[in-house]
């Protein structure tokens, strides 16, 4: 009963729960709901952070071991940034007669949706240190539409 009493909406908002609903994008929800029901846990989830900086939209996709040449996708589709990749672990022990093999693989995804009147052909990536790193210039803003004052006559 002291769980009930004690929930907090501030704890419940920062949640990263398959089921919250205040996802950045209308595809958080849904990839979040795509992971839980694939099985997925920590250790094959591309984590991702999105943010504005110089006018400029990054998403930082953390994909350290993986050879960015063989193993990742970046695409762009009706407004939506896909990001995909491919790993595979393998380990091998000798000693004193006795061998041990290990692999671990899986696949990743995550999906995006972009701004509005993003230009797809302006959007770069690049790779650094375990990081994918995809960059898009912002659209320019549409300013407000002029107000124009109406004069109002007497009959």
């Amino acid at each position: 009963m002291n769980e009930i009493l004690s929930w907090s909406p501030r704890e419940s908002a920062a949640s990263s729960s398959p089921f919250d609903l205040l996802s950045k994008s209308p595809f958080g929800m849904l990839d979040s709901l795509q992971r839980l029901f694939d099985g997925e846990d920590e250790k094959t989830t591309m984590r991702v952070e999105e943010f504005v900086e110089d006018n400029t939209l990054v998403v930082r996709a953390e994909l350290p071991g993986i050879d960015p040449d063989k193993d990742v996708e970046v695409s762009v589709a009706d407004g939506v940034l896909s990001i995909s990749a491919r790993r595979e672990d393998t380990s091998e022990t000798r000693s004193e007669g006795r061998y041990r093999s290990e692999f671990r693989y899986g696949s990743m995804l995550r999906r995006i949706a972009l701004p509005e009147g993003v230009g797809e052909s302006e959007i770069k990536a690049s790779y650094k240190d375990g990081i994918l790193e995809v960059r898009s210039p912002m659209p320019a803003q549409k300013s407000a539409p002029e107000t124009t004052k109406v004069a109002i006559t007497r009959d």
